[in-house]
């Protein structure tokens, strides 16, 4: 997976898929192009009850 900051540049013009899609393939094509691995589902499930924690505690103290 890459972060969409990652393609940003590539994007030639307007938002459309097409357009996404050829910066996504251009970007791949890269050497330098850096990828992110992709999250566990506990690795998720932890990360939201993080998330839901800090709402609650950010609500809380308003």
């Amino acid at each position: 997976m890459m972060p969409p900051a990652y393609v940003k540049p590539y994007v030639k013009r307007g938002k459309t898929d097409a357009s996404d899609a050829e910066a996504i393939c251009e970007a791949v094509t890269r050497p330098t192009m850096r990828f992110v691995a992709v999250k566990t589902e506990d690795q998720q499930a932890v990360l939201m009850l993080h998330k839901a924690r800090e709402l609650l505690v950010r609500q809380r103290t308003m």
